[in-house]
Parts: structure tokens; C-alpha cells; sequence
């Protein structure tokens, strides 16, 4: 096991101006991050999965007050991890922040129970933040291999773990176990992991409800709400489709993927990958989604990630940020720019966006005499978080 990697998220200086809430998924280093970024600041730090302290704020809220006051504490950052355990505690806390110079870093890997529960999330007093596995300028220094990356993904316990596979089993079961039956989610948990593993094989493809439903022997209703747990537990997000061209009208029908490449890959029961195997395709635009919408999340910006592909089927490019930048992802390792760009083309024929992009393993950059430019996968990803590309 590695030494800890620092992260590239900016949450101490939003902290600095106000209360945080700090969602993720399980095990994407909030912890980790806490204990080796913001230590110096935390006077309080609870954790609701202790049972016993749990029991406690659910039968008395106050005792978070009592605590602080006991302790003379009325400045500083206070942590509680994993308050989607307890939303009650968000009536004290928002009083805490009107009455004192606390701040709080509150931590979850689901907004499930919040949206349930009708909480306000505190009214604007806190922002919002989401942590994501690890991203490329986290992981570069290690120079690890695109095949390394689609094969283990971005978990940082499973990245830096030399038996990714057992992690990955236990990352699985925790989820299942913990998030989904322990907060009673799902009655027929069979049918559930049955659904994980449809819903990995049909990963960065558009949802079909009824088809998915058919697979796994439930409603169309159980199976839409099914996507709605792994929202909002954060274990995947969709990706809508771009409905601004005219001369080609695009399909409306949102994708999904998984949050972690290498989750997808272990889903789909493969003990490893080769470039030959018809999900390798997948699971490297699976990986570019994954730090496209990291890369906004952090860089808070306000484009919207979208796909585009014609109702005939005949075009299609994977991502599109804002209306300003078209990406096609191919695992190819040499660009064939009649047959590779077909789609990129299309879509230029529309005249909305500035830049067009084809990220894949040919590690020669150029642009067509067209305009599009031609990045490998790392040379892609510097561009990204660098800022260049939207510049």
C-alpha cells in the first residue's frame, strides 16, 4: 500500500467562507482526505456509523449543542461524517451556524435518506462538493498504463492495492449489504446484484427500462427506481443526450454509466483485459466520463456533460461540454480519419461548437486540415486539467 495521495479537490478554501457538505461514494477517500488535509482545522470530528452515537443524535439531536458548548467551542470546522445517518442533526447544525463561527464539513456517500426526508440541505448556508475517485493529476506520478487503469479503476483502496479483485469483491458486498439492505432500499437483493450486472453490461449504452427489466425479472417501475438508488447512492450518473441540432435530430434517451471503470470491469466478471475484447471500447470511454465529470465537479463548472447520436443511428459522438467542445473516444492506435471521424464531422456540419476533439491510443497529436484535433489519451487528459480544453 502506497502513502496517501493528495487530492486536487479545493475544499479548504470553500471552507474557509462556509459549511461544506462533502458527498462521494464509499471508499473515494473522504476519511482519508479529512485526517491529511484539513486536520489542522477540526475541533470536532463524529462519525454516525458508530452505532452507539447514532442511537444517541436519533433520540436527541441536541446532544450535538451540548457537546460543543461543554467543550467551549463556538469556532472551527466541525466533521460529521456520514449525516444522511441522522437527518435531524441538520435542524441543530443549522442553528450552530447562525448562532456561532463554526463551520461543518458534513460528509455522505448517499443524498437518498435527505431526499426522502425533505431536508433543505440547510438552506444555502453549506455548499455542495462531490469527491471522486482518483483523477489523472492524482494518479500520473505512478505512470500507470491505460490497461492498468481500465483493469483496477479509480478507487484509491483498489488502485493502490496489489489484489484489486478481493477489494473490488468487498466494495461490492459492503455496498450491497450496507447501503442497499441495511437502509432498506431493496427487498429482493438477489434480483438487485442481478440488476448491477445488467446494468454493467449495458454500462455507456442508453437505458432501456423494459429490456432490463426483462433480463432481470422485475417491473419497468422497480427497475427505473432501481436507477434511481444507484444515483443516488453515487454509484453511477447519466449522461443526457444533446438536443440542439437541427439538421440531424439526436435521440432522447440519457445513458448511464458507472462511477469507476474498474467496478464496471469486475461486474462484468473479467479477470483481465485485452484491446481485442468488445468491452475494452467501453470501459475507456467509461474512463474518459469519469474525468470529464470529475474535471467539472471541480473546476465547478457550469457546462453540462451530454452525448449526441442521430435516431438513425448512423452518427454519434460520446461527449459534448456546454455547446463549445465535441469528444469522440476510439481505442484505436491509428487514427483512420475517413472512417474514425465520421460522427465529429456530422456534428460540425451543425456550425455550434468551437472544438472538436478524438481522444484514442495513436500517440501522434495533430490536427485534420478540418479543424479536429487528434490527442492521445494522456496528452487528452493534460488538456483537460490544465484548463486548455475549453480555451
Amino acid at each position: 500500500m502506497q502513502d496517501y495521495v493528495r487530492r486536487v479537490i479545493d475544499i479548504q478554501s470553500r471552507l474557509k467562507r462556509k459549511s461544506m457538505f462533502l458527498f462521494g461514494p464509499r471508499q473515494t477517500g473522504k476519511s482519508s482526505l479529512i485526517s491529511h488535509q484539513l486536520s489542522d482545522d477540526v475541533v470536532l470530528s463524529w462519525s454516525l456509523l458508530n452505532a452507539q452515537l447514532r442511537r444517541r443524535c436519533q433520540s436527541d439531536p441536541s446532544i450535538l449543542r451540548n457537546e460543543l458548548q461543554t467543550r467551549g467551542l463556538s469556532e472551527g470546522l466541525v466533521i460529521i461524517d456520514e449525516i444522511q445517518k441522522v437527518p435531524d442533526l441538520l435542524d441543530e447544525i443549522h442553528m450552530l451556524i447562525e448562532d456561532t463561527n463554526l463551520r461543518f464539513l458534513l460528509t455522505g456517500s448517499s443524498a437518498r435518506r435527505l431526499k426522502e426526508q425533505g431536508v433543505n440541505l440547510l438552506g444555502g448556508r453549506a455548499g455542495k462538493m462531490k469527491l471522486h475517485p482518483f483523477v489523472w493529476p492524482e494518479i500520473k506520478q505512478f505512470e500507470p498504463s491505460l490497461d492498468t487503469i481500465l483493469r483496477k479503476g479509480l478507487l484509491p483502496s483498489v488502485f493502490l492495492s496489489d489484489d484489486s479483485d478481493d477489494v473490488l469483491d468487498d466494495y461490492v458486498n459492503v455496498y450491497l449489504h450496507e447501503e442497499i439492505a441495511g437502509e432498506g432500499l431493496v427487498r429482493q437483493l438477489p434480483k438487485f446484484e442481478r440488476f448491477l450486472e445488467v446494468a454493467a453490461m449495458t454500462n455507456a449504452e442508453e437505458i432501456n427500462y423494459s429490456n432490463i427489466a426483462s433480463d432481470v425479472m422485475m417491473s419497468r417501475a422497480a427497475i427505473t427506481e432501481w436507477y434511481g438508488i444507484l444515483y443516488d447512492t453515487l454509484i453511477g450518473f447519466p449522461v443526457p443526450p444533446y438536443s440542439g441540432t437541427k439538421k440531424r435530430k439526436s435521440v432522447e434517451t440519457e445513458r448511464f454509466y458507472f462511477f469507476d471503470v474498474g467496478l464496471v470491469r469486475f461486474l462484468l466478471g473479467l479477470d483481465g483485459i485485452v484491446d481485442t475484447q468488445t468491452e475494452y471500447g467501453k470501459l475507456f470511454e467509461t474512463y474518459i466520463a469519469q474525468e470529464l465529470v470529475a474535471w467539472l465537479d471541480y473546476s465547478r463548472r457550469r457546462e453540462r456533460l451530454s452525448y449526441w447520436r442521430t435516431r438513425q443511428s448512423d452518427y454519434e459522438v460520446d461527449f459534448i461540454i456546454g455547446d463549445e467542445v465535441a469528444i469522440e473516444t476510439k481505442t484505436i492506435r491509428l487514427v483512420n480519419e475517413k472512417r474514425d471521424l465520421r460522427g465529429l464531422r456530422a456534428l460540425k456540419e451543425e456550425g455550434i461548437f468551437s472544438r472538436f476533439i478524438l481522444v484514442s491510443r495513436d500517440e501522434v497529436v495533430r490536427t485534420t486540415e478540418d479543424g479536429i484535433m487528434l490527442l492521445p489519451w494522456r496528452e487528452f487528459l493534460e488538456w483537460l486539467w490544465s484548463g486548455r480544453i475549453l480555451s
